[in-house]
C-alpha cells in the first residue's frame, strides 16, 4: 500500500471575506491551466477528490468554471480576467503560467496553485510558512529532480556518451532545470545535446536532431507543455528506438519508458483540499505551502522490451511501480 506524504509548516487562521455571506448555496470556483481538457482528465479527477474530502462535491454544492489555454500561453491573461469578472470564490492556478496570469488579474480572490517549482524562488510568495497576500498552494518537485533523472538514464545506458535534453524555454523554471541537467552530465562525464522547442510541431524535428547527433538517451524537460504532448513524445521515442525519461507517471502510462518525480495526482488532490479549507473560511495568506514529499520512480517493462533494453536489477529494485 502506498502512503501519501505531505510536509506542511505553520498554522492557519480565518480568512475574513465579507462577500462569503452573499454567496449562493452552490459555490463557484475557477480552474485555469495552459493545456487542454483532453490532456488533464486525471488531474481534474484528483482535484475533485480533494474537494470532496473537504466537503464539496462538484455538481452538488460546488461548480467549477474551467478555462483552458489549449497550449497558447498568451490566452491565459484574458481567461483569468474572465474568471475574476465572474466573481468566483477561488481560482485554482494549475501551473506556473496559469499562476502568473491569475496573480496579475486579482489581488483579492484567493488563488490556490499547483506548481512543480519553488514558489519562493520564482517570487510568487514571500515564504513557505506564511505565503502572504491571496495566494497559497501545493508544490511538487520537478525541476529540482532533473539531475536525478539524468543519473537514472545514465545508469540505464552507461555507454551513451551523448544524452539529449528536450527543453521548452517558455516554461517558467526551465533555465534552472537546464542548469541542473548540465551539472549532472558534467559530473557523469557526458555531453548534453539541448534542443529547445516551443511548438508541438517541432517535436519530430527535435528527435531527428537527437538521432543525427547519436544521442543514446533523452531527458524530457518538465512542465505542462510536454505533459500535454505525452502521447506524441512516447511515440517518437519508440519510433527512434531511444530510451527517454520523464518527470511524471502519466508519461509512462502513455507508453513512455521511465519517469522520476512527484506524484502529481496527490498534489492536485491536496490542492482541492486547500480550496475547500479556504471556502470554509481559512486565510490563504496564512495557509502554509504544502510541499509534496511523495516521489515516484516508474518503469514500463513492456516498452523496455520494445526498445530491446534490459532494465538493470539495480533500477528495478528501486522502482515504486513496474508496468508489465
Amino acid at each position: 500500500m502506498r502512503r501519501r506524504k505531505f510536509i506542511i509548516c505553520g498554522a492557519a487562521t480565518a480568512w475574513p471575506i465579507t462577500a462569503r455571506s452573499q454567496q449562493p448555496s452552490k459555490t463557484t470556483i475557477g480552474f485555469l491551466r495552459s493545456t487542454s481538457a483532453s490532456d488533464s482528465g486525471f488531474l481534474i479527477a484528483a482535484l475533485r477528490q480533494g474537494l470532496k474530502e473537504a466537503g464539496y462535491t462538484a455538481g452538488e454544492n460546488i461548480a467549477i468554471e474551467y478555462r483552458w489555454g489549449e497550449g497558447v500561453r498568451d490566452r491565459l491573461p484574458a481567461l483569468a480576467t474572465d474568471l475574476v469578472n465572474r466573481n468566483v470564490s477561488a481560482i485554482v492556478a494549475a501551473g506556473n503560467e496559469a499562476l502568473i496570469a491569475a496573480r496579475s488579474s486579482t489581488a483579492i480572490i484567493p488563488i490556490v496553485f499547483a506548481l512543480g517549482d519553488d514558489p519562493v524562488r520564482l517570487g510568487f510568495v514571500t515564504s513557505l510558512n506564511r505565503p502572504g497576500g491571496n495566494i497559497t498552494g501545493v508544490t511538487f518537485e520537478t525541476t529540482d529532480l532533473a539531475a536525478k533523472r539524468m543519473e537514472l538514464v545514465h545508469e540505464l545506458v552507461p555507454q551513451a556518451d551523448t544524452i539529449g535534453y528536450l527543453m521548452n524555454p517558455n516554461s517558467v523554471g526551465s533555465d534552472f532545470e537546464s542548469t541542473e541537467v548540465q551539472r549532472a552530465a558534467n559530473d557523469l562525464g557526458r555531453r548534453v545535446l539541448v534542443v529547445k522547442i516551443e511548438e508541438a510541431a517541432e517535436l519530430a524535428r527535435a528527435f531527428d536532431d537527437f538521432a543525427r547527433q547519436h544521442a543514446g538517451a533523452v531527458v524530457v524537460g518538465s512542465g505542462a507543455f510536454f505533459l500535454g504532448q505525452r502521447d506524441q513524445l512516447a511515440a517518437l521515442a519508440a519510433s527512434h528506438v531511444v530510451p527517454a525519461i520523464y518527470d511524471q507517471r502519466g508519461y509512462v502510462v502513455a507508453g513512455g519508458l521511465m519517469s522520476y518525480g512527484a506524484s502529481i495526482t496527490d498534489a492536485y488532490r491536496q490542492t482541492g483540499v486547500y480550496v475547500g479549507r479556504i471556502l470554509h473560511g481559512e486565510n490563504p495568506a496564512r495557509l502554509p505551502i504544502v510541499q509534496s514529499a511523495k516521489i515516484e520512480f516508474v518503469v514500463n517493462l513492456k516498452i523496455a522490451r520494445t526498445l530491446g533494453l534490459t532494465i538493470p536489477q539495480s533500477l528495478l529494485a528501486r522502482a515504486d511501480e513496474v508496468i508489465e
